[in-house]
This record gives structure tokens, sequence and C-alpha cells, in this order.
């Protein structure tokens, strides 16, 4: 089973997402274990401040490193030895995060979600702790648990076992050198709209092929530079 810790000020947010779909369905079947930790249940009383005033000035909050090294040292405490462990913190000065990341991260045995807030977190945090630095785009968004959750579903999906259909994660977007095809259900016709005849011939090869070309078409269309690193 993989262990999946997730250090956040809001663990209520991150229950809501980790208990639903698929992650829920994950953890149900015993193929990961998430485990939310309540920042603030590392910081110092009596006022329990998780975050203070960065040095040499300039505007915004850090989080303080005590509570989050803390945390760092109960995670090392539940697991019998370090092995494996990944800590990773969703920012966006990391790496862009990419399929072949999320399979990295989904090889990993335990797994520690650091969920940063306001200007960041101390430097220190991030020299002696963090792992994998990853981000989700090149924009800012108020907190780390949204992209921590970005991170986790793309990593747990790609556990073998999670999915009904591990066949159906491996042609996804991004698992192979092409985008996905366009896909139709039924009915055939809606609001005047078609199926494309071809994929109700039964002609198995005719279908792929009319796949490949899907596949192409949108690549060169949507990721021309995609295409253009991965074709041969």
């Amino acid at each position: 089973m993989k262990n999946i810790f997730i250090l956040t000020p809001f663990p209520d947010m991150v229950n809501a997402i980790v208990t639903e779909s698929i992650l829920g369905r994950a953890q149900k079947k015993n193929q990961v274990n998430f485990k939310i930790l309540n920042l603030f249940d590392f910081s110092d009383p009596p006022h329990h401040r998780i975050d203070d005033y960065p040095f040499g000035g300039g505007a915004g909050m850090i989080l303080k490193p005590e509570p989050i090294f803390r945390a760092y040292d109960k995670v090392l405490l539940e697991q019998s030895k370090n092995h494996g462990l990944k800590v990773v913190f969703p920012t966006p000065d990391g790496i862009i995060l990419n399929h072949e990341k999320a399979k990295d991260l989904a090889e990993t045995n335990n797994l520690l979600f650091i969920c940063g807030h306001y200007k960041g977190i101390d430097q220190r945090v991030r020299d002696e702790l963090v792992t994998d630095e990853i981000s989700i785009g090149d924009y800012v968004i108020t907190g780390g648990e949204l992209a921590s959750m970005v991170i986790l579903d793309a990593t747990v999906r790609l556990i073998p076992g999670v999915l009904n259909s591990y066949e159906s994660a491996k042609t996804d977007s991004f698992a192979e050198p092409l985008l996905d095809c366009s896909h139709y259900t039924r009915p055939e016709i809606y609001r005047k709209m078609k199926v494309p005849d071809i994929l109700l011939s039964g002609n198995h090869e005719k279908i792929k092929d009319w796949k490949k070309s899907s596949r192409i078409k949108k690549t060169q269309e949507r990721r021309p530079d995609f295409f253009e690193k991965n074709k041969k």
C-alpha cells in the first residue's frame, strides 16, 4: 500500500477531495492510505502561529520551518524507515508537472505533500526536506492544496489497480507520443450530429487507423511543440 501524507493548514479542504471519486476509491480498495496532517497541530502554543514576517523585509508572510520539520519527523516515525519517501512541494517556480513525473511519483512507496501558503515556505524546508518541487502551470493560486490535489490525482490514477481499466490510462494524452483521439458514445445521432461511420463499421483495422489519424491531427493542431518533439 502506498502511504500519502498531506500537510496543510486546511485539512477539510483536502479531505473533501481525497474521499471522493478515483482517490476515494483507491483508499477503499487499500491501494493508497491518505493521512492528512494539520499544520497547526505542529505549531507552538499558546498562539499556534504557522507564519511570520520575512527577514530582510518585503510583502507577504512566510510559513515557519518548525511546524513543517516536526510534521516531517512524525512522518518518519510512522514509517519504520525512510524507504522511498519523496517530499513534494507544489510551487510556481518548480518543474512543470508532466506524465513522466506523475509516473515517477506513482512508483514511490511514500509521499509527503507540503501545501504552501502566503508568500511561500522557509527556504530551509526546501533545502533540507523537499525532494520534488513541482508547478502545475505558469500562474499562481492562493494555496498549495489544489495544486497538491492535481499532482496527486495525476499520480494515483497511474497505480495499477486503481482504475477499472489500466489500459485506458495507457492510451491517455501524454501517456504516448500523441494526444488522445476523439471519442463517441450512444446515441449514434444527437441533434443531427452523427458519429463517424467508420466507428460503427466493426472493421477494427480501419478504426485503428482512424484513431491514429485523429490523434495525429489533434496533436499537430493543439500541441505542435509536443508533436515535433515526439515524431519519428
